[in-house]
């Protein structure tokens, strides 16, 4: 045995013999809540609903409890939820949507003026404010996707042009309830109302809601695109790496945006039984404030359908709660103003340390 060998081994003389071993993947209690919230963002908004009811239980009492008053929230934030599924299919890829509520109005719009005041068939104008939504959508997915311009720049733009042709198109005139009842009676078909016991009342607006809530979640849960439109939002370089074509499928959940928001327009006509230019004040920001509260990340790839309609329920909620404890509109405005902050912070704190 040569000198450098003996060497080598005393070297080696009084060093640990004891197995190899992997540390194990321990956390405390506050890690594995975060991983916990990460996996399931839905929770979230389910905690803050309880939450609200509990409050609102011993604050208000039986009167917001009242059959007729759950009711009435649903029906309230129906055009919320609904606008609230377009904003998520487009939050889920990174993306913004500022002219949601302004499709809205535009398609509501063509829909009241091509049947009451031009005299076309219900079934056609119907037809052709979905298209006219639907054309909106597609145009703010092309500038995404092609020209690749910012999504908050596109529709940001977009809103002001929608809105442009909103009163280019109304002449700034409200049709009246009655005239739309008399022409196109099919038009306020979101409006009519279910009694369901105790005072209680759904209306076709609000199931519609639901059956678009359930198809997106299949859309989003069991198919290829919906794998594609989450990949897209977390990762866009994995996506790339993967050959999926990710302008294509921002060009499809934008054109899908469109139409539901045209949706929305329909029902929005049920809701005040008029055709309104001014119907979707607030809408945009109803709708992102319904994402973000129902756990939907505003960096993409993370959210789910079920927490927005969450998050709409807990916007309608504190909202109607708030009004029947004689709170003022300004502090109710103020309510969920931080709610959204306190989303944001926990989507935040989520992200930098369970992801």
């Amino acid at each position: 045995m040569s000198d450098q060998t003996i060497s080598a081994e005393a070297g080696l003389e009084g060093a640990p013999t004891d197995v190899a071993a992997f540390a194990t993947n321990r956390h405390g209690p506050m890690r594995r809540l975060q991983g916990f919230l990460h996996k399931h963002p839905a929770s979230i908004p389910f905690f803050v609903l309880s939450l609200g009811l509990l409050v609102f239980a011993v604050g208000v009492g039986r009167t917001f409890f009242a059959p007729f008053n759950l009711s009435l929230v649903l029906q309230q934030v129906t055009i919320i939820g609904t606008l609230g599924i377009a904003q998520t299919l487009i939050v889920l890829t990174a993306g913004i949507d500022l002219s949601v509520g302004a499709i809205m109005v535009l398609s509501s719009v063509v829909m009241g003026r091509l049947a009451v005041v031009f005299g076309l068939p219900p079934e056609l104008a119907f037809a052709i404010g979905l298209l006219t939504g639907t054309a909106c959508g597609f145009i703010n997915g092309l500038f995404v996707a092609l020209i690749r311009l910012p999504p908050f720049i596109v529709t940001f733009g977009t809103w002001s042009m929608f809105g442009a042709m909103v009163l280019y198109v109304s002449h700034s005139e409200t049709i009246r309830s009655q005239d739309v009842a008399a022409a196109a009676p099919m038009l306020q078909w979101m409006g009519t109302k279910f009694p369901i016991g105790g005072g209680a009342v759904v209306t076709t607006g609000s199931l519609l809601m639901i059956a678009l809530a359930i198809l997106i979640w299949y859309v989003l849960n069991r198919t290829a695109f919906g794998r594609h439109v989450y990949a897209t939002g977390d990762d866009p370089e994995a996506v790339r790496l993967a050959g999926i074509n990710s302008a294509a499928t921002l060009v499809k959940v934008y054109t899908i945006a469109g139409f539901i928001c045209a949706l929305a327009g329909w029902i929005v006509i049920g809701r005040i039984g008029a055709v309104s230019p001014l119907s979707g004040a607030n809408a945009n920001l109803d709708a992102i404030t319904a994402v973000v509260i129902g756990g939907t990340s505003l960096f993409g790839g993370r959210g789910s359908i079920v927490g927005t309609l969450v998050g709409a329920l807990i916007v309608g909620t504190f909202r109607n709660g708030l009004a029947l404890w004689g709170v003022d509109v300004l502090w109710q405005e103020f309510a969920v103003g931080g709610l959204i902050i306190v989303a944001v912070t926990i989507d935040q704190w989520i992200r930098r340390i369970a992801a």
